[in-house]
């Protein structure tokens, strides 16, 4: 495992105030041992980038469609993303898997638009409260990884993010041993399907990871990085969470 890889999701929030706030976060990193991006939302992305070059933050997109260009109005393509100064992207996380219906194939079909245009995917994982309780977590959490993540991946950047969907803005996180537990499936997942390259891929953790708990989330065995929600929008408890990596 490399340096933590720290990526803040700001979901449907933001507007061009908040660019003070990343601006604020690449000015206080210093000497941060860590990846660090930022993921606007779509309308911001290429002011972000702007504002953001030259610094150590990176831009990302939450999300993109399967093709390159279209009848397919309201969606935002790779490549789009890619112009506008993107270098990752989010994909498959719950609030999309579960608000929007988004399958494991579909998934892997955009992970697959994602390398096509040159961005590294970040695709996330997570069980339901249901699941958990129903002894599933494992079993649900691998079956995403292995039918999300298209061979295609092999020899190419990307990174996965656990999140219990039942801590996402809740407030409620996993017990360590819980997280660590749910890392170590995805990595034996990873290396069966990957190799060696797949001892290496960053598995973040996401799911109401603040200030607070973000030394120990990230020390856990087998956590690489968080994916952050809320805390990514205020630049001194974004660096909270990254000088604690």
């Amino acid at each position: 495992m490399t340096r933590s890889m720290i990526v803040g999701n700001w979901k449907m929030n933001g507007d061009g105030a908040a660019i003070g706030e990343a601006t604020a976060t690449a000015a206080g990193l210093g000497d941060a041992n860590a990846r660090v991006a930022l993921c606007p939302p779509s309308t911001l992305v290429h002011r972000l980038a702007e504002a953001l070059k030259g610094t150590k933050v990176e831009v990302g997109g939450q999300d993109c469609w399967v093709d390159a260009t279209g009848a397919f109005t309201g969606d935002v393509a790779a490549e789009m993303l890619a112009e506008a100064g993107a270098s990752l992207v989010i994909l498959g996380h719950s609030e999309r898997r579960t608000a929007r219906g988004e399958t494991d194939a579909l998934v892997a079909a955009k992970v697959g638009a994602a390398l096509r245009a040159g961005l590294e995917p970040i695709v996330c994982v997570g069980e339901t409260l249901e699941e958990r309780k129903a002894g599933r977590a494992l079993e649900v959490v691998t079956g995403q990884v292995r039918a999300s993540l298209p061979a295609e991946l092999a020899g190419k950047a990307f990174a996965v993010a656990y999140e219990p969907v039942w801590a996402i803005g809740t407030g409620l996180t996993p017990t360590t041993p819980e997280i660590e537990e749910v890392h170590r499936a995805i990595r034996e997942t990873l290396t069966t399907q990957f190799g060696d390259q797949g001892a290496r891929v960053p598995i973040l953790y996401g799911g109401s990871v603040k200030p607070s708990n973000a030394a120990e989330i990230l020390h856990a065995a087998e956590v690489g990085g968080a994916l952050v929600g809320g805390a990514s929008l205020k630049a001194a408890d974004f660096l909270g969470i990254i000088r604690a990596a």
